[in-house]
């Protein structure tokens, strides 16, 4: 009867183990080539993980800076939406920005003084509505590719994988500028 206890104990834990183990296995997301989808796998992870952390925050959360020289976490998602269509643009249409694209999405590009006193009253739900819409656009052009193209080279420096590699690290350094200015709101 021990044994027997033993062996359903060590089968228990063997599949429970495996099942933990399970949730954190990265596996390439279906209706893309397999390194394209895994890079959409981790793309679209930071960007939930991201909208978790945000999606609940009111205007003067979103619009918080804890100094001077700090972004707002709107700010901060702009910037992600900024980076992410102009690396659409560039990579998968092959093309520069317009005027118009510019205007629109260029403002997070990079986030100085005059773009953080433009990056003021709008709702959390504003910046990620437009994350929603430039994302959308990403996943449909990935789609078209596969992973010859994923390894080709933009250019004499980067290939397309690492340009698509820096979107998604770039996600990730901001989640954390993220956590900290969350972590530093007034209550």
């Amino acid at each position: 009867m021990k044994t027997l206890k033993r062996k359903i104990t060590v089968l228990l834990l063997c599949l429970s183990f495996s099942w933990v183990n399970a949730q954190y296995e990265m596996k390439p997301v279906e209706g893309y080539s397999p390194q394209i989808g895994l890079m959409v796998y981790m793309l679209e992870d930071l960007k939930g993980r991201i909208t978790e952390q945000v999606k609940d925050l009111d205007q003067l959360q979103t619009d918080f800076m804890y100094d001077e020289d700090a972004n707002s976490i709107g700010a901060l998602i702009m910037h992600l939406v900024s980076t992410e269509a102009y690396y659409q643009i560039e990579t998968l249409s092959e093309l520069q920005w317009t005027a118009e694209e510019q205007e629109r999405w260029g403002i997070g590009g990079s986030l100085n003084e005059a773009s953080k006193k433009k990056l003021k009253g709008k709702p959390i739900q504003y910046y990620l509505g437009l994350w929603d819409e430039v994302r959308e656009k990403t996943l449909a052009g990935l789609k078209t590719k596969d992973d010859a193209w994923f390894a080709s080279n933009l250019d004499e420096e980067f290939n397309y994988h690492w340009v698509w590699y820096h979107v998604m690290e770039h996600s990730a350094n901001h989640m954390g500028q993220i956590g900290t200015v969350k972590n530093r709101l007034p209550e």
